[in-house]
């Protein structure tokens, strides 16, 4: 292989990878993943932490005010950007979201920049373009319209991108799904193990969603791209699923039917605000769908399907809980 003219090297060493957010749901797996991919991680941290074997690290303290930073992103070639505030942390005001999503990543780019670091990937949301549900199929060439202090923050941290002489990419991600998930896709796996019938037939709006394994396929593409990219890229699964889809892959992989009813969504809306939940369940009765083209212009092709990954998932914590403990 020969060097590319821009992007990360790919020939006389294994690139080195500076990883934020290493003890995350997100950044855990692509921690795993991506050394078996041959990339050398450096994991950036607030604080010492064990970490698996091979793998180095740099204290640095809160990003929001990082120290040492030009020694831990020396000889570094490229970053992936997941640490910040996730959405499901409730309660947190504006100005935390904006110090933390924002402000942070901004800074820690322009460090990035300084160290010399030949690509800057930061792992955006989809909320940095729309808000839980869209009335049409979302692509990067649609205005962003965030709707709340989180999708906010992550779209002026890409604004902010945009101003450095960095090559950088936002991936926007869908609602990233495996093992170690929480928030709404927690809750929407409970409801699959739980033993009774669902009345969600008549739910046929439809979401998508991002398996884990599709995000590390998606990061190692934009890492090894060719040319300039100096852009946001949306990352989802290629097919969307409705509710009860979703639902009948997770019970296929515990091994049961799908178990799924018909109630008007009138009925299902007034059920849920009589018991407090409409606001929790409200993204049932929207959709939002996200065509990932752009994205597969850069020879991604996502090695899971939806179905496939939501049942392999519930099929994996059935196992996980079964097995015995040493």
């Amino acid at each position: 292989m020969v060097e590319r003219a821009t992007g990360i090297p790919t020939s006389g060493r294994k690139p080195l990878l500076a990883l934020t957010g290493a003890t995350g749901f997100i950044g855990q797996y692509l921690l795993q993943e991506l050394q078996k991919r041959g990339y050398r991680i450096r994991v950036l941290l607030r604080r010492p932490s064990m970490l698996p074997t091979g793998c180095a690290s740099a204290v640095i303290g809160d990003l929001a005010r990082p120290h040492n930073m030009a020694e831990a992103l020396a000889e570094v070639d490229a970053v992936i950007h997941s640490a910040g505030l996730a959405p499901s942390m409730s309660g947190m005001p504006d100005d935390d979201y904006r110090l933390f999503n924002s402000e942070a990543t901004i800074a820690f780019a322009r460090a990035a920049q300084r160290a010399k670091v030949k690509r800057f990937v930061f792992l955006s949301s989809l909320r940095a373009q729309a808000g839980p549900t869209a009335d049409s199929v979302l692509t990067e060439d649609r205005e962003p319209a965030p709707t709340d202090d989180y999708g906010r923050s992550k779209l002026e941290a890409e604004r902010g991108l945009a101003e450095t002489d960095l090559d950088w990419v936002a991936l926007r991600l869908a609602l990233v799904y495996g093992p170690g998930v929480q928030g709404n896709m927690a809750r929407l796996m409970q409801l699959a193990r739980s033993p009774y019938p669902l009345p969600l037939a008549g739910l046929k709006t439809e979401h998508s969603l991002l398996a884990l394994d599709n995000l590390v396929e998606a990061i190692d593409k934009v890492l090894l791209a060719p040319s300039q990219l100096r852009r946001p890229l949306i990352v989802a699964d290629p097919k969307p699923l409705t509710i009860g889809a979703m639902i009948a892959a997770m019970r296929e992989g515990l091994g049961r039917k799908p178990s799924l009813f018909y109630v008007p969504r009138s009925v299902l809306a007034a059920a849920l605000r009589a018991r407090g939940r409409a606001e929790t369940y409200q993204p049932l009765f929207g959709s939002l769908v996200a065509d990932s083209s752009a994205l597969g212009r850069l020879d991604w092709v996502p090695p899971v399907s939806t179905p496939t990954g939501l049942s392999a998932l519930l099929r994996h914590n059935a196992e996980s809980a079964l097995a015995p403990v040493n």
